[in-house]
């Protein structure tokens, strides 16, 4: 379009906006406080998205845990009450029973589940912790991030070492953190029996499941320990990553009853946390913000660009003796209505480009604001460009459908009636 490398219809753009500053610029706030909202929005909400991410990053998310009970239905001559136990010979009836299972990892603990915790020391410095026993496959499920040395290894446990691995607070309790002393190789004292500490992990702040004020020893130093034998306090139990999490927590379930002659019908026989469930509630939750997020921000883009319509409106009405001046000069129709739609896409543009960067700013202060904040599930709160640019384009769609209306008023002034008005 000739019209755009005119120099007189930047001009007449120019002095157009500029005679109606206040005007336009009110106007220019709708639309841009709706390309704001959507960008900063959606925005949070990648954010939010990206924490929860992190905070979960070192889990099996597609996880079950399960842990035995006491019945509650009188079953083949069995009376109700009667305490469950798990087994480390379960594992491979399972794994064998229940295809959709990916693997399971066994723990025992004390200081969890009602159980006392138990006394590490060292130098005189003391306190009670939460015990874990544990194999080297815990670590899929939740991984450790470990500030020294390495985690439990399958040598530990065919070796019954007596090794452990540490929480960043027992080690700040026990050691010297101030000047960053090695812990790795020092022993500690747990249950008068000396520890060789091969690891420290920490947990972030908000860390779910897990805390630093525990700490983990080999699952067969722990059974001999606390004289357990192959009894297993629960079970961590993945699914292969196409199972259905609550399919794999019913059927474990169904084949633990069958095997500890249970009733099909009780459901206290043995408890579970289904993590996989959980975090598809807070996965849907963000896919929830993101989408009322779009709604929001391409209902109130729509009302700023009607309201461009409006302001366009008026502006033919006022600049109508004008415009039967150009007509009357020999104007083409068309002319005049592009010269109207170029400045409602001038006007719309310039009000997203705005709200874009105005948007951007904000995202850019939140990230700065929380970046090292663990304790709150936010992280990179980026925007897809593609998304955005997409708005724009459509935004400028609507300027110009919109546009067309005042565009068309103006079309329709008759030279000789124009030059009339007053």
């Amino acid at each position: 379009m000739n019209i755009l490398f005119k120099r007189d219809t930047w001009q007449e753009i120019y002095y157009s906006l500029r005679n109606n500053k206040l005007r336009t610029f009110l106007t220019m706030i709708g639309v841009g406080w709706g390309m704001f909202l959507y960008v900063s929005l959606l925005g949070a909400a990648n954010g939010m998205e990206n924490g929860f991410n992190r905070l979960f990053s070192g889990f099996a998310t597609n996880s079950v845990f399960l842990w035995p009970q006491s019945t509650n239905i009188p079953y083949e001559g069995f009376p109700k009450g009667r305490k469950m136990d798990l087994h480390l010979k379960d594992i491979e009836y399972i794994t064998k029973k229940v295809p959709e299972v990916d693997y399971i990892s066994p723990q025992s603990v004390r200081g969890n589940f009602g159980t006392p915790g138990d006394q590490i020391s060292r130098n005189g410095k003391k306190n009670t912790y939460m015990i874990t026993g544990d194999f080297p496959v815990g670590n899929q499920i939740s991984k450790k991030k470990l500030l020294f040395g390495r985690y439990i290894n399958d040598a530990d446990i065919q070796s019954k070492k007596n090794v452990i691995v540490i929480g960043e607070e027992i080690y700040k309790n026990l050691f010297d953190a101030k000047k960053n002393e090695n812990p790795i190789g020092k022993s500690v004292n747990l249950k008068g029996i000396f520890f060789n500490v091969i690891g420290v992990f920490r947990v972030p702040r908000g860390g779910g499941m897990e805390n630093d004020q525990s700490a983990y020893i080999p699952f067969s130093t722990y059974s001999g320990m606390y004289n357990e034998g192959d009894k297993v306090g629960f079970f961590a139990i993945v699914g292969k990553p196409n199972a259905e999490a609550a399919i794999v927590e019913t059927k474990v379930k169904d084949e633990l009853k069958k095997i500890n002659h249970v009733s099909p019908e009780d459901t206290n026989a043995f408890g579970s946390f289904n993590l996989a469930k959980e975090f598809k509630k807070v996965t849907g939750f963000l896919t929830g913000m993101q989408l009322l997020t779009i709604i929001v921000g391409t209902l109130t883009i729509l009302a700023g660009v009607i309201a461009i319509s409006n302001i366009l409106l008026i502006t033919v009405k006022e600049r109508t003796k004008e415009i039967g001046i150009r007509r009357a000069l020999g104007a083409k129709p068309s002319e005049v209505r592009n010269q109207i739609l170029l400045e409602s896409v001038v006007i719309t543009l310039s009000s997203g480009l705005l709200g874009f960067l105005s948007g951007i700013f904000l995202l850019i202060i939140l990230n700065i604001a929380t970046m090292n904040n663990d304790a709150f599930p936010f992280y990179n709160p980026t925007v897809d460009y593609g998304n955005v640019f997409s708005a724009m384009g459509i935004m400028i769609f609507l300027g110009l459908i919109i546009g067309l209306i005042p565009a068309q008023r103006a079309v329709k002034i008759r030279p000789i009636e124009a030059l009339r008005t007053e």
